[in-house]
């Protein structure tokens, strides 16, 4: 399919330039051509002003006229000056009659006196351009002019330039047609990642409903096959059916969540937002899981070194969504107390297990800005997952996609769009078998 696109794309933009390319040939082509064609003529025509200024005009008896052109006096040195122009005079009577000309062999082309340029063709290769001009002295008809120049002083360069169209028109055309392949690979790339991120993000979001949709199914079958059952039994039955629709519920929440945020229809309630209430907020939340799991949840509010113009309560307020926020740090301390190690875990000589989140205010580039660190003391990641923690559905054990994790692997695509969101940044470091750190960096705007 994407190699089709590629294929109709390439075509596509070699069509289009082979197109505009032969429209611009064309245009250079006749330019050109007009171009020496005027010159041609305008050099014609300049030397028929040199002549008629150069003629010896002599008085004659009334019975054949006032005025005579006396041809040898005219003309007498002309052969030789015009000859290394190639350009042929021709002298003509007032009747028409060749009276004087500089070609060899007079080619048998009639006078003609009422165009003044044109072009004569006398065969494969004798064609001329011609400016016939009569010549006139008070009212009276001295004689015909005709001034030739040779036709291949045009084609000649003419053919030479319209095979150097040709030639650099056909290069171009190949050399579009190979960077338009290449191009449109790059186009095609984007949407080559997206489709198969597509495709995946489907099979997996089918994945994680497959299988409570089983289950439910199959509750509600042994239920309705077995009216008459303990009731206690059908009583654990319904709470296996309640506890997988608000797992089905909060998965289709989260992906509308996603599909929003890419869709830019996510709407963002800006208020001001105590960062630091807010987080001590979190925290009770998370207190009971974290006391259940044995691990020591903290959180430290570093006050800033410098003295700011600020109130002290405004030092940690910034502009955002409070829920969005909310879930936000949520979903970070709770990916951090669900990958931290068991208390029953810890070596007597270690130190506690623990997840410690860390609010500081900061100054760079003249900007106020707040950082939260979560940090906690698990087995950590590899640097080969790190790239990825961010992707929907990823899981760094896959082993555990449904073995004591409640999680749909989403949360931590949540928290990057939620940063997003706000215009900030949401980066990870870890170290295997020490922990991992997720550093949250909001502008306050």
């Amino acid at each position: 399919m994407f190699q089709t696109t590629r294929r109709r794309l390439a075509i596509w933009y070699t069509t289009v330039t082979a197109v505009l390319l032969l429209l611009f040939a064309t245009a250079v082509f006749f330019y050109v051509r007009t171009t020496l064609v005027e010159r041609i003529d305008d050099t014609l025509k300049h030397v028929v002003e040199i002549v008629n200024r150069s003629l010896v005009i002599q008085s004659v008896s009334i019975n054949k006229g006032r005025y005579q052109v006396n041809v040898e006096g005219s003309f007498r040195d002309n052969a030789e000056a015009v000859e290394d122009d190639h350009i042929d005079l021709e002298w003509f009577n007032p009747q028409g009659q060749l009276l004087w000309s500089t070609f060899v062999d007079p080619p048998d082309i009639p006078l003609k006196t009422n165009k003044k340029a044109e072009t004569v063709h006398l065969g494969s290769d004798r064609t001329f351009r011609q400016v016939t001009q009569r010549i006139n002295r008070d009212r009276y008809v001295l004689g015909y002019l005709r001034v030739s120049h040779p036709w291949f002083e045009v084609t000649k360069p003419i053919r030479q330039l319209s095979f150097d169209l040709a030639l650099g028109t056909l290069v171009t055309i190949i050399a579009v047609g190979a960077i338009g392949w290449l191009l449109s690979g790059l186009a095609i790339e984007p949407i080559r990642d997206s489709y198969n991120s597509l495709k995946q993000f489907t099979a997996d979001a089918s994945h994680e409903l497959r299988n409570p949709i089983a289950i439910i199914q199959t509750n509600v079958q042994m239920a309705l096959a077995y009216p008459e059952a303990d009731p206690h039994l059908q009583q654990r039955q319904l709470r296996v059916v309640e506890r997988l629709t608000q797992r089905l519920g909060n998965l289709v929440n989260d992906l509308l969540f996603l599909a929003r945020s890419d869709s830019g229809m996510l709407q963002v309630h800006n208020e001001p937002v105590p960062l630091d209430a807010l987080l001590i907020e979190v925290i009770e939340e998370q207190r009971t899981t974290a006391e259940q799991k044995g691990v020591f949840l903290s959180l430290r509010i570093k006050e800033p070194e410098a003295k700011l113009s600020e109130k002290s309560e405004e030092i940690f307020t910034l502009q955002g969504d409070w829920d969005q926020l909310a879930r936000l740090f949520t979903n970070l301390i709770s990916n951090a107390l669900e990958h931290s190690f068991k208390a029953d875990k810890i070596d007597s000589s270690s130190n506690l297990t623990s997840v410690e989140v860390e609010l500081q205010h900061l100054k760079r580039d003249r900007l106020s800005q707040l950082q939260i660190m979560i940090k906690d003391t698990g087995k950590g990641v590899p640097t080969a997952d790190l790239p990825h923690l961010f992707d929907r559905f990823y899981r760094v054990d896959p082993s555990r996609s449904h073995q004591g994790s409640s999680g749909s692997g989403l949360g931590l695509a949540i928290a990057q769009a939620i940063v997003k969101n706000h215009y900030g940044q949401i980066t990870v470091d870890s170290v295997l078998e020490k922990g991992t750190t997720f550093t949250v960096t909001l502008p306050k705007i």
